[in-house]
């Protein structure tokens, strides 16, 4: 089935989406520690560094409250150390509403950034060629194709949108906190449809819509793991480099 193999690519970019995002967002606060030797200034150059990603980000929260009733309250940009040690870039405040509004306004990021991803990628960027060869094994059209996207104008500048945007699109633990009462009610509905014989009807509405969501999901995914991919050996050769020349050295727990 179609919508079987959208998901199978989903949870397959998943995976490896989690663990890149998290290598490079720790490597790029240690690779500016070590060039500034203080924490502070190595922060604000890390957010200034994911601003646009940043904005989408909280922009993608203030607006889906706003479309859906939800008064808003500060609205903030600022990088900011939380007491149990994790790094907050930026948040928006929103009165408490039920869970399914919640659900959807902690959603926004993902889904705002994945659609700024699939649009970049494909229409500015060319990512299209590049995936069809890599699909078909074709490592000499994927090279090809690979310097046509390098030679296109402005490569570089939607290259860093991309990157800045794909590293801040995963949703923090408050944006899920309403995800999971969303999905048990969604499922406990969809079983009773099912056991009412209505699932020929569920299927036949819901497959096509959500099998190209995930299938968008899954090549923002692809291409942020792909880029990521390509960005860590840059960034842990550097870091090499830099502790090596000033004999510092970051720990990372």
């Amino acid at each position: 089935m179609p919508l079987l193999s959208s998901w199978f690519w989903l949870l397959l970019a998943l995976a490896p989406l989690v663990f890149v995002e998290r290598w490079i967002h720790r490597h790029l606060q240690g690779l500016w520690l070590l060039l500034l030797r203080d924490v502070d200034l190595a922060l604000i150059l890390y957010s200034v560094l994911l601003l646009p990603g940043v904005l989408l980000h909280e922009g993608s929260h203030w607006v889906v409250a706003t479309l859906l009733g939800v008064r808003t309250g500060r609205f903030s940009i600022i990088p900011a150390r939380m007491p149990d040690g994790a790094l907050r870039l930026g948040y928006v405040e929103t009165e408490p509403v039920d869970f399914v509004r919640e659900a959807v306004i902690g959603a926004a990021p993902l889904l705002f950034g994945a659609a700024a991803i699939v649009t970049v990628g494909y229409s500015r960027l060319g990512v299209g060629p590049v995936g069809a060869a890599l699909a078909q094994g074709d490592l000499l059209g994927m090279a090809r194709a690979l310097r046509a996207m390098v030679d296109l104008p402005d490569f570089w500048l939607w290259l860093y949108l991309i990157f800045t945007i794909s590293n801040a699109m995963l949703p923090s633990a408050s944006d899920r906190r309403g995800w999971w009462r969303l999905l048990a009610v969604l499922g406990v509905v969809i079983a009773g449809l099912f056991y009412l014989g209505f699932g020929s009807v569920v299927i036949e509405t819901l497959a096509g819509p959500l099998d190209t969501a995930t299938r968008a999901l899954a090549a923002a995914f692809a291409i942020t793991v792909g880029l990521d991919l390509c960005l860590m050996p840059v960034l842990w050769l550097l870091e090499r480099l830099i502790s090596r020349l000033t004999g510092l050295k970051v720990e990372y727990e």
